[in-house]
């Protein structure tokens, strides 16, 4: 029997060993997993922090403009003439548009690949009905701006696109109506657009704004910069449900600008209406008128016919956009004849009770005729104002040094503009020369040889109502005090208002230009279009007047552009239409009657003058 030694030889335990490494490796994975994130947390949020910022401000922070409406323009009474109301434009987002009738073709996929048999059929229908629901809205649309369904699709093809504008300054019914429709891509904003009150009674004045509220004409493009002003933004930042939960800027703009002008809508209209009819009566190719202030020289009427509609401007011709009162320049004719003798008496060849003699009714003056309408015979200043006598006239002119008659001219603002500085306004024409012939003198003396427009013969006549007080017109209206320049003696511009006197008197060519209850001083003046090679069969009528003579306030031009009728004189056309804007304008100005006041037309009257 043989005895064990009592060795044990056992196998060594090397499964801690393993488990050790294993620990240490994945460990150290761990380590190096969150070494790397707590690197890439240090670069992109303390090295690199740009990229994240930006893209948390992409998602989190807006910048909105603040609203600015374009300022008013009111009269001088502060009646609006022109407000800028909120309207909506539609706009639409192609891209939007393209995307969800994608993803709407691509559930429909879906749902058809879930269903056979009758299902199919049935959920092809509702397809169908889908599809038809959408062109119907878009048909709806189109029908309601008034656009053809074809190119309004049209528009919105180009996926590309991420605005675009479907229609602008959309009333609110017709925005509330879009917003129902519920076409995706399809969205409103806010802007404004431009309202005219008095719409085409003072559209030529005013003028008006394009769809993006640009100035295109008249007080609206001039003084555009003056109007529009700069909307201000504020930059806020919002949360994951889009509200608002911080300011964090705000910039202020710059704020438009109101414009007030020397316009009385009150004259305005009633000028305007006056000037309708007289168009429509005497069938005249159009007609102006303007009412100044001769104390301060503001314009406080003008007024074309035919005019147009500011706030509906789809069909209007182009010349009826014109403001033909400051834009078109006319041969004045027998309006500037008191020019003639007002040099006279400025030089000192004539006295008040000078008397010329216009026998036998014509004259050669180098070589070319110089006539009247009939012998008068012997008159004195006031009977050539009042006989209209171009013989009379001629001699006057005569009588005087060319550069003095033409400086007198220039002086009473006939070969410049008027300085009321608006869009548009001629000059007239005027072909200065170094040698001037008799017989050019002579015409220019009756109204011939120089073309001007409406606002300047206004002007003139300011002049004289002012006591030959000089000063530009004026349309804004401002508290500071004009200079002014005398270019005539205020005895002599006082004389003249007398004489012009007698022409609306019994006897007097615009004797229906009289207003009862005031004094009134005024000229007709009847001139044949120019036509090439001569004159024409067409007329041009003015009448131009101030009252009240003792105390003179308003001047007003009335001018009617080719009548057609059988009236063609401006004693039958223009004068009526001056009597009724003067009549008005004085009443409307609380103006007190002076027909009682002793007038010194008696002095001034000699028996010699032929009646």
């Amino acid at each position: 029997m043989t005895r064990s030694t009592g060795t044990n030889h056992a196998k060594p335990n090397v499964a801690p060993m393993q488990l050790q490494w294993r620990f240490v490796l994945v460990f150290g994975v761990i380590i190096l997993v969150f070494v790397g994130l707590a690197a890439r947390a240090v670069y992109i949020q303390v090295i690199a922090p740009d990229l994240l910022i930006k893209q948390g401000d992409n998602r989190t922070m807006r910048t909105h403009n603040l609203p600015v409406y374009r300022g008013l323009i009111t009269d001088r009474n502060g009646q609006q003439l022109a407000v800028s109301v909120p309207v909506r434009a539609i706009w639409a987002d192609p891209k939007v548009i393209a995307d969800t009738k994608q993803a709407n073709d691509s559930r429909r996929l879906v749902a058809l690949d879930k269903v056979t048999g009758a299902e199919l059929q049935r959920l092809s229908e509702r397809h169908k009905k889908e599809v038809l629901n959408e062109g119907r809205r878009w048909q709806a649309l189109a029908e309601v701006l008034g656009q053809d369904y074809k190119k309004l699709l049209s528009k919105i093809d180009n996926p590309k696109k991420r605005f675009v504008y479907i229609q602008r300054q959309v009333s609110p019914a017709m925005a509330n109506y879009v917003e129902q429709l519920d076409i995706q891509g399809v969205r409103l904003r806010n802007e404004s657009r431009r309202y005219y009150p008095t719409g085409e009674v003072s559209a030529h004045l005013v003028g008006f704004t394009n769809v993006d509220d640009q100035g295109l004409e008249g007080i609206e493009k001039l003084y555009d910069e003056w109007l529009s002003g700069t909307p201000g933004s504020r930059k806020i930042r919002r949360d994951g449900k889009g509200r608002q939960v911080e300011i964090l800027a705000e910039k202020a703009g710059k704020q438009p600008q109101n414009i007030q002008l020397t316009i009385d809508q009150r004259i305005q209209a009633l000028a305007y209406k006056e000037l309708k009819k007289a168009v429509r009566y005497y069938k005249a190719t159009s007609a102006s008128a303007i009412v100044t202030d001769v104390r301060t020289g503001e314009i406080l009427a003008l007024v074309n016919n035919p005019s147009f509609n500011p706030n509906n401007r789809g069909n209007v011709s182009p010349h009826r956009i014109r403001n033909r009162a400051i834009t078109d320049a006319f041969e004045p004719g027998s309006s500037i004849k008191p020019l003639a003798v007002l040099s006279a008496l400025e030089f000192g060849a004539a006295e008040v009770d000078t008397v010329i003699d216009t026998s036998p009714g014509w004259m050669r003056v180098g070589g070319s005729l110089v006539q009247d309408s009939r012998n008068y015979g012997e008159l004195d200043l006031i009977g050539i104002i009042r006989k209209s006598s171009n013989m009379g006239t001629s001699k006057l002119a005569l009588s005087v040094p060319k550069q003095f008659l033409i400086d007198l001219y220039y002086n009473m603002g006939l070969m410049s503009d008027s300085g009321a500085n608006m869009l548009g306004e001629s000059s007239g024409i005027f072909h200065e020369r170094n040698r001037w012939s008799d017989f050019e003198l002579s015409t220019l003396s009756f109204g011939y040889g120089i073309s001007v427009t409406a606002l300047q013969i206004a002007r003139m006549y300011t002049i004289l109502g002012d006591g030959g007080l000089k000063r530009p017109l004026s349309i804004i209206k401002s508290d500071e005090v004009t200079e002014t320049e005398r270019v005539l003696s205020e005895e002599h511009a006082h004389d003249l208002l007398v004489m012009m006197e007698s022409v609306v008197q019994e006897g007097g060519s615009g004797q229906k230009a009289g207003v009862r209850g005031y004094r009134v001083a005024g000229k007709t003046g009847t001139s044949r279009k120019a036509v090439a090679g001569g004159y024409g069969e067409e007329y041009v009528n003015i009448f131009a007047g101030i009252a009240p003579v003792s105390d003179p306030q308003l001047a007003v031009v009335i001018l009617i552009n080719e009548p057609r009728g059988d009236l063609y004189y401006a004693g039958d056309t223009a004068a009526p239409v001056f009597s009724k804007v003067m009549a008005g304008s004085l009443q409307m100005l609380n103006v007190p009657p002076d027909d009682r006041n002793v007038s010194s037309l008696a002095a001034l009257q000699r028996p010699a003058y032929a009646n």
